[in-house]
């Protein structure tokens, strides 16, 4: 039985300086995210596009959406494997390549997990885990490029 979910967002230029787009250096960037029930988020474009540093660019939350899926999935997977997770962070990486006359396009995404199991024991397990997370993530599948993985699992010393 197939499922769909649909999903809803606004994205409201806040960036009209006061003649709109009149010339390409004259407006900022600046947007904001809504989502219904959900705080803002303020975003511009990445500051080699004229962007603001201290907004989220489109390129941040692209790469955030894809380390952020993989770890659902792969907490939801030791959870059923009995694996017990006490810690996890990702040092997330991607590269976007831009080419004279081409669009530009990420071309390589490596996250780079580290989790802290309870046990000696699960650390084998909770590395083989993260293969069957990227291939169960939604966003890994939905992108035209592998994501790869260097992950890292220590023991909790409490």
């Amino acid at each position: 039985m197939s499922t769909q979910h649909s999903y809803a967002l606004t994205v409201k230029w806040t960036g009209n300086t006061g003649e709109g787009t009149k010339s390409y250096t004259g407006y900022e960037r600046s947007h904001t995210v809504s989502v219904k029930g959900k705080p803002d988020l303020l975003c511009s474009s990445d500051v080699p596009f004229r962007g603001d540093a201290a907004r989220h660019n489109p390129e941040d939350m692209f790469l955030a959406s894809l380390s952020a899926c993989h770890m659902l999935w792969y907490l939801h997977l030791c959870a059923d494997a009995g694996v017990i997770l006490v810690e996890y962070t990702d040092e997330a990486t991607g590269v976007l390549s831009l080419k004279p006359g081409e669009p530009g396009r990420f071309t390589e995404v490596t996250l780079h997990p580290k989790a802290i199991v309870k046990e000696e024991s699960m650390v084998e397990k909770a590395l083989a885990l993260h293969h069957e997370a990227n291939k169960k993530c939604f966003m890994a599948n939905s992108v035209n490029f592998e994501v790869k993985h260097e992950p890292v699992c220590e023991v909790s010393k409490n």
